[in-house]
């Protein structure tokens, strides 16, 4: 499809037309494949387990009719690939189609996936198996063993497989000590997949169905349960489940949490870049998610250790989704787990299963307000967490592989560099790309993610609306150079040439409609803001400069030449540009508005320049009355304010420093202090002024550092009371898309100066630029490997390759790496690993 706005729009009206038409919120999650073979496998009648039949004959017809073309069922990430979770899904598949002797050619091609492409899933999570993935995996080899099925792994594989069945022995044997213990029944939940040493019996099954008749709202489990009691409770929860969802494949849970459903929708619509074509539709969920939550106190929220995930990851969506629209969220909506010991205790202990929540929970303090410390302590939390995680990853014996792992980048990349540093549209780019981006929240065998059709087709509309973006942002920056060709401004001969990276500030710092004038006033400002900063700092004479600032006074260029020249009429032909474009669509002149705020930032110019060449120290609050000036952030968002809707000249934005608004003071204030935290360095040789040296020379006692300290200390303050004044309604009375351009603007002095003087450097931009204007998306899928022959005698190789020798030095190794403090010598080792790992599951599923 070519690229044009007519065609992006046209996808836009089919999305909403389906989602018009799927009221119905499960619509939007991919079923689950492993659920819905588990309930194909439940015969007729109970009573008796070799009947001919199966009771839910729907979820068989699913299964036959939902095999993927490479031979798998299950779970696929963002851009089609099969994920670790489709290797028990398409076990459990086989096996049903086995169990009621259909569908042979779908059981033979799904074996051939598994033989050729288990290790290349495997893999990627070399000693670093999902929790569940280390019970279920085992559980499903064992019961496709007994059900006769012939796995034919490659030999090379066995090690592995080792790996993992005894990580699982490790994790039964932790866990049942636990539930003696009379902690939470966790294993339960597994029921389908313990081995018989660890099968729970009628009573304890009974004494844990939920009101509803499940087993922790798990379909498999309580099929499980159903076939192993018969219990009525049981079968009508399996009843009603199919009534809702039979045709379509059942859920990973049931019944789920609507709202989180249509919070992951809203999620993802606003980090794929596409929130402006679903503003209405965004806003109605929001709406209906902001009444639950004023209804609903803290002491609400499930306390219940199985079902916190959940709960923690609806509630972090909704507090950041709600705050980032202007809803007055309490921030105990989402900080509540931090007052239940029980539960901190359950997330310490399960890092790794938790580790999505607590990105999320992380991601929802990043738009905190000042005195929120409960926010402070949730983000705390959450980070040390992650960071645990993220160690875990980083320092195994197989870095290259956890390393790859899209999730552990999403960990790192969060941790690395703040969400206030980062802009927009890479950031809508890096979600297009990822491939875990349809995951919802963690389920027990796998995410809950959104449903392939519908992922596909947002990811089209993404990549579409991306592209096409592209496509006008290389316009726009062709335009912007010849302008800066004509009114040279691109060979100054001094000085610091920033077209693409002035162009690009603005472009990937908001999501404006594709034919805004915004980006190129702001782009041209900032262009000339460059370079008459440069011309004060570096190149003009006191001289020179009091006459191109009388000039300006003036607005008359007459008597004025060579650079000077060049900035006043590139500045005069900018004002006349932006004034004309206004008054053609308003009506209105607010060309002396624009020369009064260009006035006071080249007098803010001057005024530094004259302190620099006299030698003249300011006491820290004069500097800022001038510095916060020649910042010049205010020049850049003030004048932009007028072309956003709903706004007016004349009742919300001042033209004088003295009467503007506490955002614009906040967002000069914040800015300026970015710049000098990354400039005082180079300020010191060129003999410029800077708070860092300034708040030395009033504090004798103190160090650069503690200067440093104290700044980042006031800009953290300062930005919690920016985001409040952007975010919620009744602080200002300038339109919220003039707020926002204040954070955006914000946003873009933090990433050009968070850890870095980026802006005057000649290289750290390119890649980012790039991304963000001339590099094609990658959205490219993994093709699955070319399933193996089948090899005679394959099988009775499997079970006796490995010596018991080398079995032992092979737990040896294992053990030394996962088992902290272990000091043991290779006999004892040898002795006790074997005793241990040769349990009667290993024997079944190796024997």
């Amino acid at each position: 499809m070519e690229l044009s706005k007519d065609s992006i729009e046209a996808l836009v009206k089919m999305m909403k037309e389906e989602m018009l038409l799927d009221v119905d919120p499960y619509s939007f999650v991919s079923p689950s494949a492993y659920d819905t073979a588990w309930l194909a496998m439940v015969p007729a009648d109970s009573n008796q387990p070799c009947s001919m039949e199966p009771m839910f004959g729907v979820c068989l017809d699913w299964v036959l009719k939902n095999q993927t073309q490479e031979g798998f069922w299950g779970e696929c990430d963002a851009h089609g690939n099969p994920t670790l979770e489709s290797l028990p899904a398409t076990l459990a598949s086989v096996i049903a189609l086995k169990k009621w002797n259909v569908g042979k050619e779908n059981a033979e091609k799904g074996l051939a996936f598994i033989r050729a492409n288990a290790e290349y899933l495997l893999a990627g999570h070399q000693n670093q198996f999902p929790r569940w993935f280390a019970i279920v995996f085992p559980g499903m080899i064992e019961l496709a063993r007994k059900t006769g099925l012939d796995l034919d792994f490659p030999h090379h594989l066995k090690g592995l497989l080792m790996d993992i069945f005894f990580e699982r022995e490790q994790i039964l044997e932790s866990d049942k000590e636990l539930a003696a213990g009379g902690a939470y029944p966790s294993l339960l939940s597994y029921l389908e997949v313990l081995p018989s040493l660890y099968a729970a019996n009628e009573q304890e099954i009974m004494k844990n169905l939920s009101g509803d008749g499940s087993l922790f709202q798990s379909p498999s489990a309580t099929a499980c349960a159903f076939m192993a009691t018969g219990n009525k409770d049981c079968l009508a929860y399996l009843q009603s489940l199919i009534e809702k969802c039979g045709n379509n494949g059942v859920p990973p849970t049931y019944p789920m949490d609507e709202e989180l459903i249509k919070l992951g929708l809203a999620n993802q619509l606003e980090r794929l870049g596409l929130s402006e074509h679903f503003t209405q539709q965004i806003e109605e969920i929001l709406t209906q998610v902001y009444q639950t939550y004023t209804k609903e106190s803290s002491s609400e929220k499930s306390n219940s250790v199985a079902s916190v995930a959940t709960q923690l990851q609806k509630d972090s969506l909704a507090f950041r989704l709600l705050r980032m629209h202007g809803y007055n969220i309490s921030p105990w909506s989402l900080c509540w787990f931090l007052n239940d010991d029980e539960i901190v205790d359950h997330i310490e202990k399960n890092q790794e299963f938790f580790s999505s929540v607590m990105l999320n929970v992380y991601r929802a303090t990043d738009v905190m307000f000042s005195g929120e410390y409960e926010l402070e302590e949730a983000r705390s939390f959450s980070r040390k967490v992650l960071e645990k995680v993220v160690s875990k990853g980083t320092g195994s014996d197989n870095d290259v592989f956890t390393k790859s792992s899209a999730f552990q980048r999403m960990m790192e990349e969060e941790l690395s560099l703040p969400w206030v540093a980062r802009l927009d549209h890479l950031e809508h780019r890096a979600w297009i790309e990822q491939n875990e981006m349809n995951a919802l929240w963690p389920g027990k065998t796998c995410f809950h993610r959104i449903s392939r059709a519908k992922n596909e087709k947002l990811v089209q509309l993404a990549v579409a609306d991306y592209e096409f973006r592209q496509s006008i942002y290389k316009k726009e920056m062709a335009e912007l150079k010849s302008w800066c060709l004509k009114w040279g401004l691109s060979d100054m001969g001094f000085g610091r040439e920033k077209t693409m990276y002035c162009y690009f500030a603005i472009s990937a710092s908001l999501s404006l409609p594709y034919d805004s004038h915004i980006r190129m006033l702001v782009a041209k400002s900032a262009i000339l803001i460059t370079v008459a900063d440069d011309f004060f700092d570096m190149e003009a004479s006191l001289n020179d400069l009091n006459i191109l600032i009388d000039a300006v006074t003036r607005w008359d260029g007459t008597g004025v030449g060579g650079h000077s020249k060049a900035i006043f009429d590139a500045l005069d032909n900018l004002v006349k540009e932006t004034a004309e474009k206004y008054r053609q669509h308003q009506g209105t002149d607010i060309t002396s508005y624009l020369q009064q705020i260009w006035c006071e930032t080249f007098a803010s110019w001057l005024m530094e320049a004259k302190w620099s060449k006299s030698g003249y120290m300011p006491s820290t609050d004069e500097y800022l009355r001038t510095a916060t000036t020649s910042i010049a952030a205010h020049t850049l968002v003030l004048p932009a304010s007028f072309f956003l809707k709903s706004s007016s000249p004349n009742a919300e934005i001042s033209p004088t420093a003295a009467e503007y608004k506490t955002i614009t003071k906040l967002t000069m204030l914040i800015t300026r202090l970015l710049n000098d935290i990354q400039s005082y360095q180079k300020e010191i040789e060129d003999g410029k002024m800077n708070y860092a040296l300034l708040y030395m020379k009033e504090n004798p006692d103190a160090n650069i550092d503690d200067s440093i300290t104290f700044m980042r200390d006031l800009i953290d303050k300062k930005r919690k009371e920016l985001f409040k004044h952007a975010l919620m309604n009744g602080l200002s009375d300038l339109p919220v898309e003039s707020r926002r351009l204040h954070l955006s603007c914000m946003k873009v002095f933090q990433m050009f100066f968070n850890s870095s003087n980026r802006y005057d450097s000649n290289t750290e931009m390119i890649q980012d630029i790039q991304k963000a204007i001339y590099v094609p998306l990658d959205v490219g899928t993994w093709k699955p490997l070319v399933p193996l022959p089948s090899q005679s005698g394959s099988n009775k190789e499997l079970q006796t390759i490995i010596s018991s020798q080398q079995l032992v030095i092979r737990l040896f190794k294992y053990q030394k790496r996962r088992i902290i403090g272990y000091q043991a010598s290779l006999p004892i080792a040898r002795r006790g690993y074997v005793n241990m790992f040769i349990t009667p599951s290993f024997r079944l599923s190796f024997a």
